[in-house]
C-alpha cells in the first residue's frame, strides 16, 4: 500500500471497532459532533462484496471549522474531518486521516485557523 501525500497512517493496537469507539468517545467528550459512522464491511456485505474490517468516522466542530471555511470556502471540501480504521491481511489495524499541515498548505490557511485540524495529539491519546 502506498502512502498518499497528505495522509497520516498509524498502527493501532486495538481492533477496528475499538479504535473507532475510542476515537468517537474522545471526540464526544470534547463536544465534537459525530456526523456519520459507517461500517464499510457491513455495507459491502449487503451487496455481496467482502472486505476486511473497515470503519469510517465523519466528525466536526463548527466552532473550529467555521473560521477555516470563512478564511477559504474551498476548505469545506475537506471538512468535516474524517478518519478511517481498517485491518489488513496480516491482522494489523491501521488508522488514517488527513494531515493538518497538508490541509493548511492546500488551502493557504493561517496557522491560527488551521491549528484545530491537527488530529495527531488526539490520535496519540486514543492509541495509548
Amino acid at each position: 500500500m502506498t502512502n498518499p501525500t497528505g495522509i497520516t497512517i498509524r498502527k493501532s493496537p486495538y481492533s477496528v471497532k475499538e479504535t473507532i469507539d475510542r476515537l468517537q468517545n474522545a471526540l464526544e467528550q470534547h463536544q465534537v459532533t459525530i456526523y456519520a459512522r459507517i461500517n464499510q464491511q457491513q455495507e459491502l456485505q449487503k451487496v455481496g462484496q467482502t472486505i476486511l474490517p473497515l470503519e469510517f468516522l465523519l466528525f466536526g466542530n463548527p466552532k473550529a471549522g467555521g473560521p477555516v471555511m470563512i478564511e477559504n470556502p474551498l476548505a469545506a471540501l475537506d471538512l468535516p474531518l474524517k478518519v478511517i480504521a481498517w485491518q489488513d491481511e496480516q491482522q494489523t489495524v491501521h488508522i488514517a486521516y488527513n494531515d493538518a499541515s497538508y490541509i493548511k498548505s492546500r488551502y493557504a490557511l493561517s496557522a491560527t485557523v488551521s491549528a484545530p485540524l491537527n488530529l495527531d495529539p488526539l490520535i496519540t491519546k486514543i492509541l495509548s
